[in-house]
C-alpha cells in the first residue's frame, strides 16, 4: 500500500486557511480519500475560531511526553499539536490536510513520508482587515500579526502557492486546484496499445489516490512529469497485475510524446479549469462572455483541455454570436498568446484583404511603392492559398523567397524596408492551429471572428497602421456593399480596442482584378504594372493606387490621399517603386530564375459573338487549380477578354497554362463544360 500524502497548510494569520479547509471538507470529507485534521490547542472550547480539540498546558505537556504529537509548535501565545494517530491514516493511502506553521516544515519533513506544503497567500491589507473581523485583536497585534517573519524551509519541500484575495468560493477552488494537481502523483506505466492521435491515459480500478470513475466522461487528463505535459482521455481497467493501484498507464504514443522514463511520478488534474467550463457553456447557451472568460476560455482549448466536439460546438455558438465588445476582446485575448515584434520606426503599416477575388494581386504592387516612398516600415506577412489559384506568399514565391524567419525579416527590413513574406513562420497563431483544424472541416466560417484573427495577428507583428481591402460581390465572401461597409466599421473599432489605426474600405469584388489568375501569371501583371508597360491591366493598376495613396497619406509630409495619389504615382511612373521591389526580392533571396507562366497551353475561344456581361472568376479559379495551380506556380490561367468586351464567335476567351500534359487536359475538360462566361 502506497502511503498517503500530508498536505500541510500555512500562511500568515488572516490568509483564511481555515475557510478553505472547510470549503475542501465539504468537498472532499465524503470521498474515503481525506482525512481532515482536529489540532490540539491550548485554548478554551467553544471561542472563536476553527474548531478544534482544547487542552490545558498541562495536558499538551503530558502529551508531548507520550509521542502524541506528529508535529507541535507555539505561536502567539498558544500550543498547538497534530496528533500522531494521523500518521495511521497516511500509512493506509489516506491523504491528510492539516493546518500548520511555517515555523516547523524542516522538522516535519523528517517524520512523514509524503509532505506538501500549501502555503495560503494575501495581500498585507486584506490580512489586517481579516484579522480585525475576527475581533480578537486590534492595534498593535494586528500589526505584529501581520508584519510577523517566519524563516523559509527547505526548498526542497515540495511547495504550492494558493492566493485567496477574493471571494470564500473562489478561493476554495483554487485551493481544491492546488490539491488536485500537486497530491494526486502516480507511477506511470506503458500500455502496449497503440491508438494513433487518439492518446489515452487508464486508470485502475480500484485506485487509493483517485476515485478514477470521477474521470471518466468528455474532460480530458493532465498528466504532468517535470516540465512535460500531455493531456488524454481516460478509460479505466481492473487488472491489478497490469496497473497497481498507484499506477497510471498511457497508451504507446501518448508515453512516447510525455517523454518520461516507467516508473516516473507524474502529477494528474482534471481538465478543463472550472472557471472555463462555465464560461464554454455560457457561450454555447447564447451568453456573452468578457474578455478575461475569454482568456480562460482560449487558454484551456490551446492547451488540449476539451475534446473536438465541445470546442466545436463553442466555434459555432460564436461564429452565430458575437458582439462588438466581444470582437474587441477575442482580439485582446488572441494577442496574449505571442510575443509582439517590437519595431524601431513610429510607424509600422500593413494591408490585409478579406481575398477570394481570382487575381488582384496589388500587394505585390503596393509594397513597392511604400518601400520606394521610405516613410514608414512595411513588414508584409502574406498567406498561401487554401481555396484560390494563388495567395500573395505563392506569387511572390516565383520570384524570392517568402520562408524568413525573425532574424532573417529584420535583415530585410533594414535592407528593403519592406518583405512579402509567407506568414507561417512569422505570425504563427497557436490559437489558430487548434481553430483551424476544426473549423474548415466542418465549414465554420465567421466574418467577425476573422476580425478578432486578422488585427490580432497584426498587432503581435508590430504593425501601428492597418488598411483592409474588403471586397464584396454575389460570389465573395461578403455578398453586398452593406456587408462590407458593416464589417468596415467593425475592422476599425476593433482595432481602436488594440491601440492600432484601421481604415478598412469595401471594394467590387464582383469579377477577376487583372488578367492572371495563379502565381507565375500574376507576377506577370505585377512586374507590368511596375514598369508601366502597355499591357499592365488598368483594374490592378488604379486598385494598388488606392490603397498606396491612403498608406502614404499616414505620414505627416503628406497629409492627405490627394497628395499620397500624386506620390504613388510619380513613385510607380519613374521606376522608383520597380527598384524597391527589386530590393525586396534580393533582400529576400531572389530565385533564379523566376518561375514563369507554363509552357503548355490551351485557348477556349467563345461559342458565339456578343458582349461580355459577366465573368465567374470561381469558375475560372477552379480550371486553374485543375491546370496545376498553385503547388504548380506556372500553372494558371491568362484571361484574354473582360466584362464590357464586345467579342466574335470563335474568338479566344482566356489561355490556359500547365507544366503537365494530364493537368492541361484535365482543366481544359473542365473549361469545356464550366460556363465561365456569360455573352449576351
Amino acid at each position: 500500500m502506497r502511503h498517503g500524502t500530508l498536505f500541510f497548510v500555512v500562511g500568515p494569520s488572516g490568509s483564511g486557511k481555515d475557510s478553505l479547509i472547510d470549503g475542501a471538507k465539504a468537498v472532499l470529507g465524503s470521498t474515503g480519500r481525506y482525512v481532515f485534521a482536529r489540532r490540539v490547542i491550548t485554548r478554551p472550547a467553544g471561542s472563536a475560531g476553527e474548531d478544534h480539540e482544547a487542552t490545558t498546558e498541562e495536558e499538551f505537556a503530558r502529551r508531548i511526553a507520550l509521542g502524541g504529537f506528529l508535529i507541535s509548535w507555539n505561536a502567539h501565545g498558544l500550543r498547538y499539536g497534530i496528533p500522531a494517530s494521523l500518521m495511521a491514516a497516511l500509512e493506509s493511502g489516506q491523504n491528510v490536510i492539516a493546518n500548520g506553521s511555517r515555523a516547523v516544515i524542516a522538522e516535519l519533513v523528517t517524520r512523514v513520508p509524503r509532505l506538501i506544503v500549501v502555503e495560503v497567500v494575501a495581500p498585507p491589507e486584506l490580512l489586517t482587515a481579516r484579522i480585525a473581523g475576527r475581533g480578537r485583536e486590534t492595534g498593535a497585534a494586528i500589526d505584529k500579526r501581520v508584519a510577523r517573519n517566519v524563516a523559509q524551509w527547505p526548498s526542497t519541500v515540495k511547495t504550492v502557492t494558493v492566493r485567496n484575495d477574493a471571494t470564500i468560493a473562489a478561493g476554495v477552488e483554487r485551493f481544491l486546484a492546488a490539491l488536485e494537481s500537486s497530491g494526486k502523483t502516480m507511477q506511470l506505466r506503458r500500455i502496449p496499445i497503440f491508438g494513433g492521435r487518439d492518446h489515452c491515459a487508464y486508470l485502475p480500478a480500484n485506485s487509493n489516490i483517485v476515485s478514477a470513475f470521477d474521470y471518466l466522461g468528455s474532460a480530458k487528463l493532465e498528466i504532468s512529469a517535470g516540465a512535460a505535459s500531455i493531456r488524454t482521455r481516460v478509460q479505466i481497467i481492473d487488472l491489478p497485475d497490469v496497473l497497481g493501484p498507484g499506477g497510471i498507464g498511457l497508451s504507446s504514443e501518448a508515453f512516447t510524446e510525455l517523454g518520461a522514463p516507467e516508473g516516473s511520478e507524474v502529477t494528474i488534474r482534471r481538465t478543463p479549469s472550472p472557471e472555463s467550463r462555465a464560461a464554454l457553456t455560457h457561450k454555447i447557451q447564447g451568453g456573452a462572455l468578457s474578455e478575461e472568460q475569454y482568456h480562460t476560455l482560449i487558454r484551456d482549448i490551446v492547451e488540449s483541455r476539451y475534446p473536438e466536439g465541445e470546442v466545436a460546438a463553442f466555434l459555432v455558438a460564436a461564429t452565430q454570436n458575437l458582439s462588438d465588445d466581444e470582437v474587441v476582446a477575442l482580439a485582446r485575448v488572441r494577442t496574449r498568446f505571442a510575443p509582439r515584434i517590437a519595431w524601431p520606426d513610429k510607424i509600422v503599416v500593413d494591408k490585409h484583404s478579406m481575398g477570394g477575388i481570382p487575381g488582384s494581386r496589388i500587394t505585390l504592387i503596393v509594397v513597392p511603392i511604400v518601400a520606394a516612398h521610405g516613410g514608414f516600415l512595411m513588414p508584409k506577412t502574406s498567406s498561401r492559398a487554401i481555396t484560390s489559384a494563388a495567395g500573395t506568399a505563392d506569387a511572390m514565391e516565383t520570384l524570392a523567397n517568402v520562408e524568413l524567419g525573425p532574424a532573417e525579416l529584420r535583415v530585410c527590413l533594414e535592407q528593403a524596408r519592406a518583405c512579402i513574406a509567407w506568414n507561417g513562420r512569422l505570425n504563427h497563431s497557436v490559437v489558430d492551429d487548434v481553430m483551424n483544424a476544426i473549423t474548415r472541416p466542418l465549414g465554420i466560417d465567421s466574418n467577425r471572428w476573422s476580425v478578432a484573427s486578422i488585427l490580432s495577428k497584426k498587432f503581435t507583428a508590430g504593425s501601428t497602421h492597418v488598411i483592409v481591402d474588403l471586397p464584396f460581390g454575389k460570389r465573395a465572401k461578403l455578398k453586398t456593399e452593406e456587408d462590407a461597409l458593416e464589417l468596415a466599421a467593425l475592422f476599425e473599432s476593433v482595432g481602436c480596442g488594440l491601440g492600432l489605426t484601421v481604415q478598412a474600405f469595401a471594394t467590387d469584388g464582383s469579377k477577376p482584378i487583372g488578367r492572371g489568375i495563379g502565381p507565375a501569371l500574376e507576377v506577370r501583371d505585377v512586374m507590368w504594372a511596375l514598369d508601366s508597360h502597355p499591357e499592365a491591366p488598368a483594374d490592378l493598376v488604379e486598385k494598388a493606387l488606392f490603397f498606396a495613396s491612403r498608406i502614404l497619406a499616414w505620414d505627416p509630409a503628406i497629409g492627405s490621399v490627394e497628395a499620397g495619389r500624386a506620390r504613388a504615382e510619380e513613385l510607380l511612373r519613374s521606376g522608383a517603386a520597380r527598384s524597391a521591389f527589386d530590393r525586396i526580392i534580393d533582400a529576400q533571396g531572389r530565385r533564379s530564375p523566376p518561375v514563369m507562366p507554363g509552357r503548355l497551353m490551351h485557348t477556349v475561344h467563345a461559342d458565339r459573338a456578343g458582349a461580355i456581361t459577366e465573368i465567374d472568376g470561381w469558375a475560372i479559379t477552379e480550371i486553374a487549380r485543375r491546370a496545376g495551380a498553385p503547388l504548380d506556380k506556372a500553372a494558371g490561367v491568362d484571361i484574354l477578354r473582360t466584362v464590357g468586351d464586345t467579342v466574335a464567335r470563335g474568338e479566344p476567351l482566356f489561355v490556359i497554362h500547365a507544366s503537365a500534359q494530364g493537368d492541361l487536359e484535365e482543366a481544359a475538360r473542365l473549361a469545356g463544360s464550366s460556363q465561365c462566361y456569360v455573352i449576351d
